[in-house]
């Protein structure tokens, strides 16, 4: 499946910034949702009805519903499943790590970002795994201005999760957003430094470090959505949607929600 119908970045302008940042807080607060209802016992499909419903209530469209067959507002991918994860009936169980990706349109302008979350009782090794890849994407982040190019993206990231022993998915990039979901420029998880477009004000992607415990390599199951690792070990996805604005980062989306949310539980 080719996402990406442009061969050109579509620069945005302040304005059009402006709508992004509003469908970005939509998917935000959708996220901050989900973490109040994410647990033991509770299913994938719960939360995906449930965060179209909230979605819908902002009056904004879910981003991933119907887009390219897809037939649900919320990609929910457990343990080995790195994203694309198709919401089940299957109760989450404990021990379980879950990225919960969700899109949402306001205006035309689409929002997309993903967290990683923790249910129960997750083994140290993986609750390190989440947060090397948290890491990996601020990280991302920083290198995303006026002074440098593409690629120093993925370098950044690469650097920090392979330094910790960990493969960084080839087969998935992020990705340029904006009216559509997936834009021009691809923003590979890893790169040489000093190689790629240059980064320009008006620049709106999503930095989306999917990182795994074991090999890069990945394998797509056959409902032609979820994408595991080939090694059956688990892995992490954390995104944001990112401006360029006066030659730096201005990140549109916020895991502020989420984060409250987890502190109440």
């Amino acid at each position: 499946m080719n996402l990406f119908k442009r061969n050109m970045i579509i620069y945005k302008t302040p304005e059009e910034i402006e709508i992004m940042r509003e469908a970005a807080l939509v998917v935000s607060r959708t996220l901050g949702k989900v973490a109040e209802e994410i647990k033991i016992g509770v299913t994938p499909k719960y939360l995906d009805k449930m965060a179209e419903d909230y979605i819908r209530s902002q009056k904004a469209i879910p981003g991933f519903l119907g887009l390219y067959g897809c037939p649900s507002t919320l990609l929910i991918s457990v343990n080995e499943q790195v994203v694309h994860g198709l919401p089940t009936d299957k109760p989450l169980e404990d021990g379980d790590v879950v990225s919960v990706d969700c899109g949402a349109i306001v205006d035309g302008f689409y929002g997309d970002h993903a967290y990683t979350f923790e249910i129960g009782n997750v083994k140290p090794e993986v609750s390190k795994l989440l947060q090397v890849t948290k890491e990996c994407l601020y990280l991302g982040i920083e290198q995303c201005n006026t002074s440098n190019r593409i690629e120093d993206i993925g370098f950044a990231i690469q650097q920090h999760a392979e330094k910790h022993g960990y493969g960084v998915v080839r087969d998935l990039v992020g990705h340029g957003l904006g009216r559509s979901l997936h834009e021009d420029p691809q923003v590979p998880n890893y790169g040489r430094r000093g190689r790629g477009k240059k980064i320009q004000n008006g620049l709106t992607i999503a930095i989306e470090p999917m990182i795994n415990m074991g090999t890069e390599k990945v394998l797509q199951l056959d409902d032609k959505w979820t994408i595991v690792t080939a090694d059956g070990l688990p892995s992490a996805h954390f995104e944001h949607n990112v401006a360029v604005v006066d030659g730096k980062a201005l990140i549109l989306s916020t895991f502020d929600f989420i984060e409250k949310a987890l502190a109440e539980k």
